[in-house]
C-alpha cells in the first residue's frame, strides 16, 4: 500500500515538473518574441508631402498598417506651419462647389433626394440638405457651444467631472460636425490626423521651420535609442544627411514619397509611394523586406573582419606563450639531467 502511494506521488511530481518546464518555455518564447519585436516611429513632413489626393484619415490609417510590419508603432508624429493646414485640395474645393449646387437645386425643388438626410447626432430626418444643416447650426451647435463654455468656467475635479460626463457627446458631435458644417479654416487635416492617432505639431510659418523641427525630433529619438525603425513620410531631400545618421547608428529607414529617383529613396534601405500605400501593395511588400533584413543581420555576424591591432595582439600573446611553455620545459629538463648525473657519479665510469 506505501509503495502504491509513492508511485503515486512521484508520478504526480513529475507531471508538476513537465508542466512547469512547458509553461516556461512558452514564458520564454513569447518574452524573446516580445523583445525582438522593434519599435517604429513615423515622422510626417505636411509641408512638402501632405495627403492631397487621399482623405486624410484613410491615408493616415493606411500608412499605420504599413508601418506596422516594421514592428510596433510607438510614435505618429507630423510637423507643419499654418499654410499646410489652411490649405484645400482643388478634390475638395470641387466636392464643395458640387455640394453648394445641389443644396440649391433641392432647397428650388428641381431635384429630390433618394434616401432622406440622417442627423447622426439625434437621428431626425430630412428631405433636403439644408435644412439638416440649420437644424444642426441652430440646436446641435448651441449645444456644443455651452458644454464648452461650462467646461471652462469650472475648476479643479468639476472640471474634470464634466470633461467625463460631455466627452461622449462631444465626440458624437464632432463625428457628425465632420460630414455636414465645413471647417472654417482647410478642410480639417490636423483633426483628421489626430483622430487616426498623430501628434500633430503646428511650427512658424519660417522657411524650412518644419524640416528643422523634424530633423531635431529624429536625432531627439536617434540619442535616446527609443526606436529601431524610422518611417519618413516627405521627398525632401534635406533628410538625407539624418537618414544617414540613422543607418550608421544601425536604424532601420523607410522612406515613402512619389519621388522615384530621389535621394531619399536612393539612402533609405526601403521605399513605396502613396498610391503603394493607400493599394496595400506596401504593406504585402514589407514582409519579404524585414526578411531580407533578418538575412543581412545573420550575415554580418558571419563575416570575418580583419584588425590588425587585435590579430597582432592575439599573435604575440601566442608567441609568449609558447616561449614561456619552452622556457619551463628548458628548465627542468636541464635540472633533472643534472640531479641524475651527480647521483650516478661521472658518465664514463662504468656501473659495478
Amino acid at each position: 500500500m506505501l509503495n502504491l502511494i509513492k508511485s503515486q506521488i512521484t508520478s504526480h511530481k513529475i507531471q508538476l515538473l513537465k508542466n512547469t518546464r512547458i509553461f516556461g518555455c512558452r514564458n520564454l518564447t513569447s518574452e524573446s518574441n516580445l523583445k525582438t519585436e522593434s519599435n517604429v516611429a513615423i515622422f510626417w513632413d505636411l509641408d512638402n508631402k501632405p495627403p492631397k489626393s487621399f482623405p486624410p484619415y484613410d491615408a493616415a490609417t493606411k500608412l499605420k498598417l504599413a508601418a506596422h510590419r516594421f514592428g510596433f508603432v510607438k510614435y505618429m508624429i507630423a510637423y507643419a506651419n499654418h499654410h499646410a493646414f489652411s490649405y484645400v485640395p482643388p478634390s475638395i474645393r470641387a466636392q464643395r462647389r458640387n455640394t453648394r449646387a445641389s443644396n440649391e437645386l433641392e432647397a428650388m425643388g428641381v431635384i429630390k433626394p433618394d434616401e432622406p438626410y440622417v442627423c447622426r447626432v439625434c437621428g431626425r430626418r430630412f428631405y433636403s440638405n439644408e435644412r439638416r444643416i440649420n437644424h444642426f447650426k441652430q440646436i446641435h451647435e448651441r449645444e456644443q457651444t455651452k458644454r464648452l463654455n461650462k467646461i471652462e468656467s469650472a475648476r479643479g475635479k468639476k472640471r474634470v467631472d464634466m470633461v467625463a460626463k460631455y466627452s461622449m457627446k462631444m465626440d458624437k458631435y464632432k463625428y457628425a460636425a465632420k460630414d455636414i458644417l465645413i471647417p472654417k479654416v482647410g478642410y480639417g487635416l490636423a483633426d483628421e490626423l489626430k483622430r487616426a492617432g498623430f501628434w500633430v505639431r503646428m511650427v512658424s510659418d519660417k522657411p524650412q521651420a518644419a524640416d528643422v523641427a523634424l530633423r531635431n525630433q529624429m536625432v531627439d529619438m536617434m540619442d535616446r535609442r527609443t526606436v529601431d525603425c524610422l518611417v519618413l513620410v516627405s521627398d525632401d531631400s534635406d533628410f538625407v544627411e539624418v537618414l544617414k545618421e540613422a543607418k550608421l547608428r544601425c536604424l532601420k529607414t523607410v522612406v515613402v514619397g512619389d519621388c522615384n529617383e530621389g535621394a531619399l529613396k536612393r539612402t533609405a534601405d526601403a521605399a513605396f509611394s502613396w498610391q503603394e500605400i493607400m493599394m496595400g501593395k506596401a504593406k504585402k511588400e514589407a514582409v519579404s523586406v524585414v526578411g531580407k533584413w533578418k538575412d543581412r543581420n545573420v550575415l554580418q555576424r558571419l563575416e570575418w573582419n580583419y584588425d590588425p591591432g587585435t590579430e597582432k595582439k592575439l599573435y604575440c600573446d601566442e608567441i609568449d606563450g609558447e616561449k614561456s611553455d619552452l622556457e619551463l620545459f628548458s628548465s627542468d629538463e636541464s635540472g633533472s639531467l643534472l640531479e641524475e648525473e651527480e647521483n650516478d657519479g661521472q658518465w664514463w665510469e662504468l656501473e659495478k
